[in-house]
């Protein structure tokens, strides 16, 4: 018995919800149609909503927010501190600076060709 009280009550519940999401479509579609009458009484273009309250939804300019915060112009002062202490380059792509002359403990081998 208390099951059925249960779903009666689920029931209601639900055709309540109906009714007031109905309600609510119904208002949208009030207030359009007197705003769209409006407009047609009245002689001016009448301007869809999304147009009339900030313009169009652009789904990219959230990716290029994201994407431009990611690109760093430089190495950060933290990137600069921790390369120095690790006693590596700060710049990218690793310069290798002086000449090929200036290397001390490489031996050179002569070049032979495979035969």
């Amino acid at each position: 018995m208390m099951n059925f009280v249960i779903r009666v009550i689920l029931l209601l519940l639900g055709l309540v919800f109906a009714a007031s999401l109905a309600v609510a479509v119904m208002l949208l579609a009030a207030v359009w149609g007197v705003r769209y009458a409006w407009g047609r009484l009245a002689g001016k273009p009448v301007t869809p909503w999304m147009a009339s309250m900030g313009g169009r939804f652009n789904p990219r300019s959230g990716f290029d927010r994201f994407r431009n915060a990611a690109q760093q112009s430089g190495p950060s002062a933290a990137d600069v501190a921790n390369a120095r202490a690790r006693g590596e380059s700060v710049e990218r792509p690793v310069r290798i600076r002086g000449s090929a002359s200036d290397v001390t403990d490489v031996s050179p081998k002569s070049v032979s060709p495979r035969g």
